[in-house]
């Protein structure tokens, strides 16, 4: 009966120290609680505050760039970038020099050092493009529309001068060149354009040499190009020439948008 009261004491005892332990583990998860969304919140503010300076950034930027650069681009400005300006005033500086040159009668001369002697202008400059290997189509040529030795002569009679249009090899002086000159030595209906050089990746600026160099040695209406596998119906070309002769910058042939002249 007297050990009854000890076990009550011993009993309050253990439930204080368990309610003890308790609150002491609860106050310490609630602090590594507090710790850890004290950094999350640390964490997001940083990552939201770097944002703001970015897209206040980038909006600096594209204001500066709006500012600075045109919203649409004329056709001047265009022309600017692709170099059209310049090459334009190049190609009018070109053209008062060549009226400048007619006018003093220098392609009148070049006209009498070449063999014309009418001295008259003459109606086409039909060139024939050609190259190294394409002595054989020339061949073909001479022998159809060109077969007699007076041919030429009597072409320029008519107003008419053709050549064979050729450049320089890419080794200057070898084989090629030397069979080039032999051969125009013999028949003399070849046009050697010095200044170009006969190569595939050269063909563009063939035709600039070719007009430049016959603009500057015959006056003649009009200036034509064609190919040495080309079977030219030289009557034909003739009468379509003098049908539009009396034209001023006519150009006959095609673009890239299409037909230039179309026959009805």
């Amino acid at each position: 009966m007297e050990s009854l009261p000890v076990t009550t004491m011993s009993s309050s005892k253990s439930e204080r120290r368990l309610k003890s332990k308790t609150v002491h583990n609860t106050s310490k998860s609630s602090l590594l609680m507090g710790f850890l969304s004290c950094l999350a919140w640390l964490y997001v503010a940083g990552r939201l505050w770097q944002d703001a300076e970015n897209r206040v950034l980038l909006a600096s930027l594209l204001k500066k760039n709006s500012v600075q650069r045109p919203k649409v681009l004329t056709m001047e400005d265009k022309l600017v970038v692709l170099g059209c300006k310049e090459l334009e005033k190049r190609i009018v500086e070109a053209e008062m020099e060549l009226t400048l040159a007619k006018s003093q009668g220098y392609l009148k001369n070049q006209l009498q050092q070449t063999g014309s002697s009418s001295g008259k202008k003459l109606l086409a400059v039909i060139g024939v493009y050609t190259g190294f290997g394409g002595r054989l189509r020339r061949n073909i040529i001479r022998g159809s529309w060109m077969s007699k030795a007076d041919v030429l002569s009597k072409l320029e009679e008519r107003g008419i001068i053709v050549r064979f249009v050729i450049g320089k090899s890419p080794n200057r002086g070898d084989s090629l060149d030397h069979n080039i000159d032999e051969e125009n030595r013999l028949k003399k209906d070849l046009l050697i354009l010095d200044n170009h050089e006969e190569a595939q990746e050269e063909l563009p600026k063939k035709a600039k040499f070719f007009f430049s160099t016959a603009v500057q040695m015959w006056d003649a209406e009009f200036f034509v190009k064609v190919d040495d596998n080309v079977d030219l119906d030289l009557d034909g070309l003739v009468e379509l020439l003098k049908s539009h002769h009396n034209k001023d910058s006519a150009y006959i042939g095609c673009m890239k948008s299409g037909d230039v002249v179309v026959e009805e």
